[in-house]
């Protein structure tokens, strides 16, 4: 076991950053990594796709109307996608509740800003306390009333994917034109055609509930391996679903970093086996399932480096009324939308990498330590040197990019990390 000193035990306890420039939920950027950044080829690979795309979904009439006329390359202020990750609660092994239907456990704004130099993807953590509005169930016709203080996990069962982008919208003042839903299918899929991501991890993660075990080290994730990490949550850090947000973004941010660096996008093949994976396990808004708004984010995406690639998670804070639940912390929430709606670059200068993330030790070589074992997983752990840190994620010098400078640095207390920066995902075990 970790030595308690180490990290808080508290659900919802934050650990501070020491350096460092800034730091960044999910299973769904997955689709953005191979779908979004994909150069010119995507254009055939998009209509190709989309020719066999399982459903497509309405926004409201207002989002409906901007996705329909705009050019998503040229929007004013910058164009926002909301991608969400979904799935009945069946095998989910987070909960001993009963709970029938679809929940968005995952969800992330994607802001791209209207220059095309940076790209802000903000996760919503499930069990945020929110307002949501009066929304019908697309699929049984069943109205609910809008709630001042609802979980923000309940909207996807509350009125489908618009009902989601609506709350958002709400929350953060923003217009969502473009929305998709993506499947855990999909992450198995993506990950597979991808030929796995390499993932570091600082403490040991051993997870009865997902079945996830793996040592400290480097790990090669694909398939059921990769869905069982994106979803741990009771392995890492304090257990709690903010947790599982900055170990998401380990993965991801080591999966943007593969698909951009190392010949991904120039494989006619394998770009096209992940345009398909994600695209055949996803609902999109109509104006997001047409391949000249894919081509477009595409284009729009290219070449952008990836210390320009934010994961934020949105600032919250403990949930007086309940301790198994958060709600929004108004200050730093409010300077985001700001940031968000006026899009301003941003930076996390002060901010932590999360709960359960830090930097990697040996800058993207982190492997295990001689003790450590091996994996029970599928993936591969190397014992070169240790992975372990103090668990207080700083930035990597390698992350700071020129832009940056000018950059507004956003609050202490909203973490995460820039897809260049190399962290691993801090186990309790």
């Amino acid at each position: 076991m970790p030595d308690a000193t180490r990290r808080p035990l508290a659900r919802h306890g934050r650990l501070p950053r020491r350096r460092g420039w800034g730091t960044l939920a999910s299973i769904v950027a997955s689709a953005l990594a191979v779908v979004l950044v994909s150069g010119t080829s995507v254009a055939a690979i998009a209509g190709a796709q989309l020719a066999t795309a399982p459903r497509t979904v309405k926004l409201s009439t207002d989002d409906q109307s901007t996705a329909q006329t705009a050019d998503i390359t040229a929007i004013k202020g910058g164009a926002n996608i909301l991608l969400i990750g979904s799935d009945t609660r069946v095998g989910q092994f987070d909960s001993n509740e009963d709970v029938e239907g679809a929940r968005n456990d995952v969800t992330m704004l994607i802001h791209i800003s209207q220059d095309h130099t940076q790209l802000t993807a903000v996760s919503f953590p499930r069990d945020l306390m929110v307002p949501i509005p009066a929304c019908t169930n697309p699929e049984t016709g069943k109205a609910y009333p809008a709630a001042t203080s609802a979980q923000f996990n309940t909207a996807l069962g509350n009125g489908g994917v618009s009902c989601v982008v609506d709350t958002v919208e709400n929350l953060t003042g923003l217009s969502i034109p473009y929305a998709g839903l993506i499947t855990f299918d999909g992450v198995i899929e993506m990950s597979n055609a991808l030929g796995g991501v390499d993932v570091c991890v600082a403490d040991p993660i051993n997870d009865t509930y997902t079945g996830l075990h793996l040592t400290a080290g480097s790990h090669n994730l694909e398939g059921s391996d990769a869905l069982a990490f994106l979803r741990t949550r009771h392995g890492v850090g304090d257990g709690s679903d903010l947790a599982r947000i900055s170990s998401q973004q380990v993965f991801l941010s080591a999966l943007l970093r593969k698909v951009t660096s190392d010949g991904t996008l120039s494989n006619p093949i394998t770009l096209y086996k992940l345009a398909g994976a994600a695209l055949s396990n996803m609902t999109l808004s109509d104006g997001l399932a047409q391949a000249r708004t894919l081509v477009g984010l595409a284009g729009a995406l290219r070449g952008m480096s990836t210390a320009n690639m934010l994961f934020v998670q949105y600032p919250v804070a403990d949930d007086p009324t309940n301790s198994a639940r958060v709600i929004v912390d108004q200050e730093a929430a409010h300077t985001l939308n700001v940031a968000l709606q006026n899009d301003q670059k941003t930076s996390l200068s002060d901010s932590t990498t999360g709960r359960a993330s830090e930097e990697s030790a040996n800058a993207g070589t982190a492997t295990a330590s001689p003790s450590a074992g091996t994996s029970s997983s599928t993936g591969t752990s190397s014992s070169a040197g240790s992975a372990v840190g103090t668990g207080s994620g700083t930035a990597s010098g390698a992350a700071t990019s020129s832009a940056s400078a000018s950059a507004t640095p956003l609050p202490s207390s909203i973490t995460g990390q820039s897809a260049s920066e190399e962290t691993c995902s801090v186990g309790n075990d």
